[in-house]
């Protein structure tokens, strides 16, 4: 029997599979055969999520949210399911898995295959995207998919990354903004005010980013709707 392991690393993603209000780090069943664990953003809190749904009995890895274009091609709300992951050096994905979910979706939605990257920290410039692509090849970028992906390859079981454009290639999340984002995504709003007030950062900013989420948000409930069986949720 196949159990599945979803790692996630932030609230705004967890909510797209389940309305409940998930506890940081700790694993939670959405049925007989599927567990959710919300790990916090970052390649090592991602890894120790992978180890733990593998102790309690995963046997495929899945990581679900969103990431950013590299690729001029990408937009906000673009899915990306790609056929390889790339952490440094490159690893695999299940293309039957991958297959069978892309086959379930609606034709409204844009699906981009190739491949992913990770990298150890958010890219805030699109100089910083660009040679970012250069090296790695990849469309999209993330934070987490290289580490659940590791942790696959090394028990040999099926992973599959499932993730959203939330940033074009020539809009990012700035700099400033990081320090006022929590471990799980979500902001310290008292730090927002803070960062506007000093005009580190634009409200006209926020608004895009804010919309730009929605688009992903609205893409990724689109995957659990239509594909939610491939994962285990229905």
């Amino acid at each position: 029997m196949n159990n599945i392991g979803i790692v996630t690393a932030m609230r705004i993603e967890a909510s797209c599979i389940t309305n409940r209000c998930l506890p940081l780090g700790e694993i939670i069943s959405l049925g007989k055969n599927t567990s959710i664990c919300l790990c916090g953003m970052g390649e090592n809190s991602a890894r120790k999520a992978a180890e733990r749904l593998q102790e309690r009995g995963a046997t495929s890895l899945i990581s679900f949210g969103v990431a950013g274009a590299i690729s001029p091609t990408l937009n906000a709300g673009d899915l990306v399911l790609p056929e390889s992951i790339y952490n440094e050096r490159l690893l695999p994905v299940s293309l039957s898995w991958r297959n069978q979910i892309q086959n379930r979706l609606p034709s409204h939605l844009r699906v981009i295959g190739g491949k992913l990257a990770t990298c150890k920290k958010v890219l805030t410039s699109m100089s910083e995207k660009q040679e970012f692509a250069k090296i790695t090849g990849a469309c999209a970028v993330d934070l987490e998919s290289g580490a659940v992906a590791e942790v696959a390859e090394k028990s040999d079981m099926p992973f599959l990354a499932i993730r959203v454009i939330s940033d074009p290639l020539e809009f990012s999340p700035p700099l400033a903004l990081l320090d006022a984002v929590n471990p799980d995504g979500s902001t310290n709003i008292t730090q927002i005010i803070s960062l506007l007030l000093k005009r580190s950062i634009t409200l006209s900013t926020l608004l895009r980013l804010a919309s730009e989420v929605r688009s992903a948000r609205k893409t990724l409930s689109a995957v659990i709707l239509h594909a939610g069986i491939e994962l285990g949720i229905k």
